[in-house]
């Protein structure tokens, strides 16, 4: 008997999964993943991708049995809100009966960890989110992982730091003329590559751990005002002034994220995934952008 082709299945097929997914298909994957308008079924359809189906929380998978039946490994990026995670509340069951899953990862962020003063956090690190957005992701984060402590669903759990990449990075952002330097003595960010996301999940892929949690962040946290000040002297332009945090005009939204001060550990990817990142730090990502 022929073994089972491997075939992603991606709740959310977002900036970061789709990098993993386009990695996969390479390698003769199915890669089936789900979005939450016709029109953007459309774009992704457009970018190549043949699967894609519509899903949201006001709108479950119309039969999920048969969309998940040959399913061997699922990732889930569509984030929570606060009626929680849409694919546990509707196709939790469903995921548990899932004969062939050897893989299931889930996307959360280093937002759980909250504020640490600048002090180090790694993956065992208590939980304090600093928003309700956060609260959500832990809430959610503790669903699955009840989901593998009950039914033996091969549940990883992945923290993202600050994403950037191609067409999402701090060059764009100052070539719209929408560059900040806010000075916040002391404010350090956690980042990490989209590609890197992707070499992460599949060293995760190739050596799974049910039940593992990885921090997902590059080698050097740094201040949001030296990295908006480098990506100026790369573009070569004036770097914009240094504002005072309070003086900065940030949305509600905006200031939530300068809630948490912490730098993120990442030692377990490298030491138990054997993970190489293409881009360590802000400069090696960003000079790849440009």
């Amino acid at each position: 008997m022929s073994e089972t082709k491997n075939h992603l299945f991606c709740f959310g097929l977002g900036f970061s999964a789709r990098v993993l997914a386009k990695r996969l298909h390479a390698q003769d994957w199915k890669v089936t993943g789900t979005t939450r308008t016709a029109e953007k079924q459309q774009v992704l359809a457009d970018q190549g991708f043949e699967n894609i189906v519509l899903f949201d929380k006001d709108n479950p998978l119309k039969d999920p049995a048969e969309a998940l039946r040959d399913v061997t490994h699922v990732l889930i990026s569509a984030g929570p809100d606060a009626q929680g995670d849409a694919v546990i509340n509707q196709h939790a069951d469903t995921i548990a009966a899932l004969r062939n899953l050897r893989w299931l990862g889930y996307l959360s962020t280093t937002g759980v960890y909250g504020n640490h003063d600048g002090a180090w956090v790694d993956e065992d690190a208590p939980l304090s989110p600093s928003s309700p957005r956060s609260e959500h992701r832990v809430a959610a984060e503790r669903a699955w992982l009840d989901l593998h402590a009950n039914h033996a669903v091969p549940v990883h759990l992945f923290r993202l730091a600050g994403i950037y990449g191609p067409g999402r990075s701090l060059l764009d952002t100052v070539k719209a003329g929408k560059g900040k330097r806010i000075d916040r003595p002391g404010q350090v960010f956690s980042r990490i590559h989209v590609e890197d996301i992707a070499t992460v999940l599949e060293a995760s892929i190739a050596a799974p751990n049910s039940g593992r949690i990885y921090n997902v962040c590059d080698d050097m946290a740094a201040s949001p005002a030296e990295v908006t000040a480098h990506a100026c002297a790369l573009l070569g332009v004036e770097p914009p002034p240094l504002v005072p945090f309070e003086e900065a005009g940030l949305s509600p939204m905006g200031r939530t994220f300068w809630l948490d001060n912490k730098r993120v550990s990442n030692k377990r990817l490298h030491e138990e995934l054997g993970v190489e990142l293409r881009y360590p730090d802000y400069k090696a990502g960003l000079a790849s952008l440009l």
